[in-house]
């Protein structure tokens, strides 16, 4: 049986994949495969996904964002998942991961990853429900088919809500919201209704000799995570915690790479004892976050309530953040949420970059800062991590031709514009020193995340067409501009 990436790594290998990753880091391969080995980061790279460009996930790279995607029981189908993929793609995503509850998973699942150049994720869990009428009737061999077959697929990693354990369900029932996890919730009922402990831990050894075979990544789900701030650092919480911290080694010990998934609602001066709680007890497994959020009030913001929190979690050392769009809590997302809430995350993973002075990270802004203050419009937009956007807001007020020369924008006009007013000071008298903008983004030492355009991915393995149900379309048709 090949070797998986952790495997080659702790034999003193750098892979092909550990080259392309260090060439996007800007990192040295020997670095890379270190990391990799000690199981501080992770590639997610299944043998079978041939249209992969291969990335890293870990606390001493460029933090990453993931989105999520997929269909319903009531909306939803392939063709509008394919849209959905490559708008997430365009806008910055790392990863995504097919959440499909609906119709039509396989074909689903399989357009996903032939015509992804991302790492893509599944949670089996979803895909065993549907198999069958009722939850409690999930059986350990239909669970281990499913996560068979879809390592088979090409589907890079996967979320299994191993920790949630029968003697945890308990802690449960104080909480202002349960349990909220797709995944644990079904565990958890199937646990009550059969009397036995969470397959997918009977079961785990099993899962990670299916995962070496095809070289999957687990990401340990997080199936008590809160709900609500109100619950946010309790019992259940954190016992499960521990129990991720067993399954990680577990896993290392048989080959496989892992991350761990993390908390859902926090309030943000918990965040940092969190990420560090975690890196602990799981030996510095990636962290991998949904937000956090930082306050339940706002429903129809919550890519902002959460983008704080992820600000937050990527500054204190979590590795990836999952994105959360304006629909979370509200309704199944459509392309438009899926750019919002990539937007809002990529900034979070930027700031934090910056904040942890990860090489180069800072370059970037002050590119675009020197743009604005030269009145270079045209760079400015070039620059911006949403450039569509940019360019319309500003042409909404002043759309001709010779406001990409104005020295003003509509929001201060030409006699109060501040930037204005101060380059005529300094031109004038001589007295305030002249400013000059010099950074360079071809030489900076950034990583490919922290350089526009945000999200450069080789493409050269995903089909040029995709065809689903008769219709044909290019990936640049499944994302429209402003």
């Amino acid at each position: 049986m090949a070797k998986t990436q952790l495997q080659r790594a702790r034999d003193g290998e750098i892979t092909p994949a550990a080259e392309r990753v260090a060439e996007r880091e800007n990192a040295d391969p020997e670095f890379v495969r270190r990391q990799v080995a000690d199981g501080r980061a992770v590639i997610p790279n299944n043998r079978a996904h041939e249209s992969l460009d291969p990335m890293i996930i870990g606390r001493e790279f460029a933090t990453k964002v993931n989105a999520n995607i997929g269909n319903s029981g009531t909306t939803g189908d392939v063709e509008g998942e394919l849209r959905k993929l490559h708008a997430a793609v365009h806008y910055g995503a790392d990863t995504v991961m097919d959440l499909s509850t609906g119709e039509n998973l396989d074909e689903t699942r399989e357009a996903n990853v032939e015509h992804s150049p991302v790492p893509v994720g599944t949670v089996p869990i979803y895909e065993a429900v549907k198999r069958v009428d009722s939850p409690e009737d999930i059986t350990h061999e239909l669970l281990l088919d499913v996560v068979e077959k879809q390592a088979e697929q090409g589907v890079d990693y996967m979320t299994i809500h191993a920790g949630v354990l029968m003697e945890h369900l308990p802690l449960t029932d104080g909480r202002t919201t349960g349990i909220v996890s797709r995944g644990g919730s079904i565990l958890a009922q199937w646990m009550e209704e059969n009397g036995m402990q969470n397959p997918l831990y009977a079961k785990f050894e099993e899962i990670c000799d299916i995962f070496a075979e095809h070289d999957v990544t687990f990401s340990l789900g997080d199936g008590l995570r809160p709900g609500s701030i109100a619950d946010a650092g309790d019992e259940a919480q954190f016992a499960e915690l521990e129990t991720l911290g067993e399954l990680t080694r577990t896993a290392r010990e048989r080959g496989v790479q892992v991350m761990v998934e993390g908390p859902g609602h926090v309030p943000m001066d918990e965040i940092a004892d969190n990420v560090e709680r975690q890196q602990d007890v799981c030996d510095g497994a990636p962290f991998y976050v949904l937000g956090p959020l930082v306050t339940d009030i706002a429903p129809g913001y919550d890519h902002i309530t959460s983008a704080i929190g992820a600000a937050e979690a990527g500054r204190a050392g979590a590795a990836m953040l999952c994105y959360v769009t304006p629909k979370e809590h509200l309704g199944l997302p459509d392309e438009e949420d899926v750019r919002d809430g990539l937007a809002a995350y990529r900034i979070a993973a930027h700031a934090a970059d910056v904040a942890n002075g990860l090489p180069g990270a800072r370059d970037w802004d002050d590119a675009l800062s020197e743009a604005r203050y030269e009145f270079d419009w045209r760079r400015q937009f070039e620059l911006a991590l949403d450039p569509e956007r940019a360019r319309r807001y500003h042409d909404e007020t002043l759309p001709g031709d010779n406001y990409k020369e104005a020295q003003f924008c509509s929001m201060c006009g030409v006699e109060f514009c501040s930037m204005r007013i101060d380059r005529d000071a300094r031109d004038a008298d001589g007295e305030m020193a002249s400013i000059d903008g010099e950074t360079d983004l071809d030489s900076s030492p950034a990583a490919e995340a922290n350089l526009p355009p945000v999200g450069t991915h080789d493409t050269s393995r995903v089909p040029d067409e995709i065809e689903v149900g008769g219709v044909t379309f290019t990936p640049e048709e499944s994302h429209g501009d402003d």
